[in-house]
């Protein structure tokens, strides 16, 4: 039969076994979520350089294609 002493000894090392595998969990999910946010960066900056690119490419080629083809006279 156990003692009062040998349950709250029970007691508190089944708290700290949870309260450390809480703390694993934190951990792991902290983990994750630097992962994922690291990576959504990552594609942000990746498509912001992509769009930034296909920008410049159509303003040199609008810039290009002013000159040879001149304005109609206004009416």
């Amino acid at each position: 039969m156990p003692t009062k002493s040998s349950e709250a000894r029970s007691s508190d090392v089944r708290a700290r076994a949870e309260a450390s595998f809480r703390k694993e969990e934190r951990a792991k999910d902290g983990a994750k979520a630097m992962m994922e946010y690291q990576a959504n960066g990552k594609a942000l900056r990746e498509k912001t350089e992509r769009l930034k690119a296909l920008r410049l490419a159509k303003e040199a080629a609008d810039k290009a294609a002013k000159p040879a083809g001149k304005a109609a006279p206004a009416k």
